[in-house]
């Protein structure tokens, strides 16, 4: 069986998750890491028995025995990397989100529809068992008419500084980066309905808040406590046009007790709550009952998520499959993300 051959772009720290996930796909060889910093190539090729690294993308892309590449690079790059992927005929695996704006976004579409190559969105929370779990007992209409869906990722510390924090690179703040996550979520469980209305806020009161002692936090690589031009907060409500509502708050800095991570999903027969842990909400015999699945994990499984994105990545450039998040998927994601952040701009409301 000829495996399909792999390069992933950008040694950063996610794309650990992808090259340990590539080697344990049978299907799958991981061919080569590509990063501008050669020294952090060549450590991670090494660490993930890569055949070889490159420090230039023209490299990869006229190597014919690639196949496919995995881009874990800055946001603002997206667009650039995963066009000239698809237009050197490789298949794409492309970090969320998409892009940093609506028209790069619908320009990756276009080189998609050109090439005929696959492009899967990091939606990786689609790919999860929870998730899955969940959207069977949602397609056979247990929960009935998904009308109304709510989300929030807070954190009290968490601004990871570096290109997280800079606005050019990133887009913007927890609203891109962890936003995108739980809006998808709910976004894909509710059947993916078109976008009426976006009316958000977003407020940058308390920086990155370096200064904050004896509580530790993710940092990025590149951390620098006096580097920041993105959000710490974002809220917004999105009405779609079947007339059901999403409602989201996201931050990376805020005066919380604690962490905060939920996700909602409430029917006409039946609700459900995806974070913290999986349980379903319905009503028999004139009684409310709480479901609790008997599961491995009720939550997101980070490791497991990953693993089961890239398997089902693998599976659709060599046919057997259709990628559960396409690139139309996420142009309407930059739409809602894009949105959000205008209208919080204008201080109104914003119509499709």
């Amino acid at each position: 069986m000829r495996k399909v051959k792999v390069a992933v772009i950008g040694a950063g720290s996610i794309s650990d998750m992808h090259m340990q996930s590539y080697q344990n796909n049978e299907k799958a060889e991981l061919y080569a890491v590509v990063d501008f910093n050669e020294e952090r190539a060549k450590e991670k090729a090494e660490k993930f028995n890569a055949r070889t690294y490159y420090c230039r993308l023209e490299d990869v892309f006229a190597n014919e025995e690639i196949d496919a590449v995995s881009i874990c690079t800055w946001n603002n790059t997206h667009a650039e990397i995963s066009i000239a992927a698809l237009n050197a005929g490789k298949h794409v695996l492309l970090e969320k989100p998409l892009s940093t704006s609506v028209e790069s976004a619908l320009e990756i579409e276009e080189a998609v529809k050109r090439s005929g190559k696959v492009l899967q969105v990091g939606f990786v929370r689609r790919y999860d068992t929870n998730a899955q779990l969940l959207k069977q007992f949602i397609d056979a209409g247990d929960l009935g008419d998904i009308y109304y869906a709510k989300a929030s990722c807070l954190r009290r510390l968490g601004n990871p500084g570096g290109w997280f924090a800079d606005k050019e690179r990133s887009g913007g703040g927890p609203l891109i980066d962890l936003g995108v996550h739980v809006i998808d979520l709910c976004w894909y469980l509710m059947g993916c309905p078109k976008v009426k209305t976006v009316s958000g806020n977003t407020y940058n009161k308390l920086g990155n808040r370096a200064n904050v002692k004896n509580l530790s936090f993710y940092k990025a690589a590149d951390y620098d406590p006096g580097k920041n031009t993105v959000e710490d907060l974002a809220n917004a409500i999105i009405r779609f046009e079947n007339g059901a509502s999403l409602m989201v708050d996201v931050s990376y800095t805020l005066h919380a007790k604690k962490e905060e991570l939920s996700v909602k999903l409430y029917g006409d027969k039946g609700g459900a709550e995806v974070e913290p842990q999986l349980s379903i909400v319905t009503e028999k015999h004139d009684t409310i009952l709480n479901v609790s699945p008997q599961i491995d994990k009720l939550s997101f499984d980070f490791k497991q998520g990953f693993q089961n994105e890239i398997d089902h990545f693998i599976s659709s450039v060599l046919g057997e499959k259709e990628t559960l998040s396409p690139v139309q998927d996420g142009v309407e994601m930059m739409k809602i993300l894009c949105g959000i952040y205008e209208s919080a701009q204008q201080g109104r409301e914003i119509e499709y």
